[in-house]
């Protein structure tokens, strides 16, 4: 392909003695550049107050219409700050949940301090050995396994944003990380009455808590929500029609959608609860989401252990969700359906986590067994 002509020409400041001539090379107005091709025309700026520089471009521009491979120019050192902050602006744009970004934010702010600690300043900077010594610092205790595979997930994100951009060569490799799944391990009817009962115990000082603190274990366990879910529910998303009550949400984990009935007289005891805003039954609507679910995680342990339950796992809140699930299959609800409650973007999570729990399939099992046995 033949490039079309391209023309170098001056758009004068106002005052300039050379305004009169559109391609005076003697000033120092600002340079563009003008072409024609399939009956339009193009104008664009040079970049430029110098005609030489000018004429760098228009070969440029000239190589690029002609289809010649263009070289690009390597880049400028960036700065991790920097860095992290256009990513962050990137994950914005794409419309990153607020409680997502607080997670990149904490994780990539760590990050640039551990570099600066390191005496690392630019993403080049940044190699295998760093990664590694810095995923050091999560620790390896296997019970937070599944907390570092996602903060590993959100520090590799931010690498190959780098890489993508072409800050960086290659996107340094991180360590794997074993995950290890919790347990299932679902509430007793007793440890269940024990829990609710503890509820005052470890909430002494404030009535308001308590209320709050078993709506939650009640919601948790009669819908089977994840806690997070639970924690940032609208008030609007428990559906109320002729007396029967309904949760209808979609998990901030998948984005699944979720509908669970609820008993009426569960229902009017959680939307009974005080709450510090009223679009929420929870959460205040101002604090960091991770923050409010830490808070209240902790607030949750208190309970557990007044309630002198035993520490299998270490999301005892999962314990709630585990007892529904695991209720329900024991009633005969096929496992199909209490995935769907479940809010699992796959049937195979629910199998990793409750299949030695369903009762119809057991008893299949067992039926195929004992049917071989001699009379």
């Amino acid at each position: 392909m033949n490039a079309p002509f391209i023309t170098i020409f001056v758009r004068h400041a106002p005052g300039c003695k050379y305004a009169g001539d559109e391609f005076s090379k003697r000033c120092s107005c600002r340079k563009h550049l003008r072409w024609t091709l399939n009956g339009k025309q193009y104008r664009r700026q040079a970049g430029t107050r110098s005609w030489a520089d000018a004429e760098q471009a228009k070969r440029d521009v000239e190589d690029q219409l002609s289809g010649k491979p263009v070289e690009l120019k390597p880049e400028a050192p960036r700065l991790v700050d920097e860095s992290v902050r256009l990513f962050m602006v990137d994950k914005s744009v794409q419309g990153v949940g607020p409680s997502c970004l607080s997670m990149y934010k904490r994780d990539l702010e760590n990050l640039s301090t551990y570099c600066t600690g390191q005496g690392v300043i630019t993403v080049q900077g940044i190699t295998r050995e760093l990664m590694a010594g810095y995923c050091v610092t999560w620790g390896v205790d296997p019970a937070t396994s599944q907390t570092r595979a996602s903060r590993r997930a959100r520090v590799g994100a931010f690498l190959r944003f780098c890489f993508e951009s072409g800050w960086i060569n290659r996107v340094p490799s991180l360590p794997r990380i074993q995950i290890e799944s919790a347990p299932t391990m679902p509430l007793t009817a007793d440890e269940y009455a024990r829990l609710l009962e503890s509820v005052p115990a470890a909430n002494a000082k404030d009535l308001s808590v308590q209320k709050q603190c078993r709506a939650l274990f009640l919601l948790m366990r009669h819908s089977g929500l994840a806690i997070r879910d639970a924690l940032t529910l609208e008030r609007a998303e428990i559906l109320q029609d002729a007396g029967r009550f309904r949760v209808v949400t979609a998990r901030q984990k998948t984005g699944t959608h979720v509908s669970v009935p609820l008993q009426p007289a569960i229902a009017r005891e959680i939307l009974a609860a005080p709450t510090p805003d009223p679009k929420y039954l929870f959460w205040d609507g101002k604090t960091p989401e991770y923050i409010f679910a830490v808070s209240w995680g902790q607030r949750v342990s208190r309970v557990f252990e007044a309630a002198g339950i035993p520490d299998v796992c270490h999301m005892k809140s999962h314990r709630l969700r585990d007892t529904f699930a695991v209720d329900l299959l024991e009633k005969g609800v096929p496992l199909e359906e209490v995935s769907k409650l479940l809010g699992h973007e796959s049937i195979r999570t629910t199998e990793k986590h409750y299949a030695k729990w369903v009762k119809g399939r057991q008893d299949r099992l067992d039926a195929l067994v004992t049917g071989t046995w001699a009379a």
